[in-house]
């Protein structure tokens, strides 16, 4: 009867208060329930995916940090450790991250620059084809104005590729560093994309004419503001891959 009794106490604890009691019969007379059981503790899967959440988020949180710390030496001044760390740093800024002040001050361009292009094909007998210069400045000129929501891509892409072309690599068009030899396959591939556009026809070089005429200064008046004279660069003839010059 007690092994009964202590049953059915069981079933009632655990209807009314949800937690399950260990009930030991083994023993004859005087065995009663004994200590309730805790709660069943989380299980295995439970506990794995908790690491991993965890560890994702530390992961993020490390990533969040070093990228703070990059991009802050990269736009402090120059300093001792920016300076000991410098290839670090711009391996991780560019090409994706790279910081400039120009949205809060503003430096607008002082010259007017026209920027062309010509390409080359050899034909079948071997003789060489190359065609007249397009002006790639005006084509994007075109699409800017009289355009209530000019594309961003017209209005900076061309510009901005051949800015950083002059910053990385100066004026004798030789790379000398992997920054430098990205941007030379950056400006040759925006033109090369121009011309497979422009003018459908195959071609495996291209080559690049950039016309600089320097803004005159404000407040010449009559014939002191002379135009200024125009600079011309030619830059050296550029191999392209065939899906650029097949327009693809």
């Amino acid at each position: 009867m007690l092994d009964e009794e202590a049953v059915e106490y069981a079933r009632e604890h655990e209807r009314s208060t949800g937690r399950v009691l260990a009930v030991d019969t083994r023993h004859g007379e005087g065995a009663g329930p004994s200590e309730p059981l805790g709660p069943p503790g989380p299980p295995r899967g439970g506990r794995w995916g908790g690491r991993l959440l965890n560890t994702a988020v530390a992961l993020c949180v490390l990533t969040v940090l070093v990228h703070a710390v990059l991009v802050f030496l990269h736009v402090a001044p120059a300093n001792v450790i920016s300076q000991r760390y410098a290839r670090q740093v711009n391996a991780w800024v560019y090409p994706l991250f790279e910081q400039n002040w120009r949205l809060f001050a503003p430096d607008p361009d002082s010259v007017n620059r026209t920027i062309s292009a010509r390409t080359a094909h050899t034909a079948r007998d071997g003789s060489v084809q190359v065609g007249p210069w397009t002006d790639l400045t005006s084509t994007d000129v075109s699409a800017i104005e009289h355009s209530a929501f000019p594309s961003h891509t017209s209005q900076n892409m061309l510009r901005r590729s051949w800015t950083s072309y002059v910053e990385v690599l100066g004026g004798d068009d030789v790379p000398r560093s992997e920054r430098a030899v990205m941007m030379q396959r950056y400006l040759r591939n925006i033109a090369a994309a121009r011309m497979a556009d422009l003018n459908g026809k195959p071609f495996e070089n291209i080559q690049l004419r950039v016309v600089t005429v320097p803004v005159a200064a404000p407040g010449a008046a009559g014939d002191d503001r002379r135009p200024a004279p125009a600079q011309t660069r030619l830059l050296p003839w550029w191999k392209v891959g065939s899906d650029a010059s097949e327009g693809k």
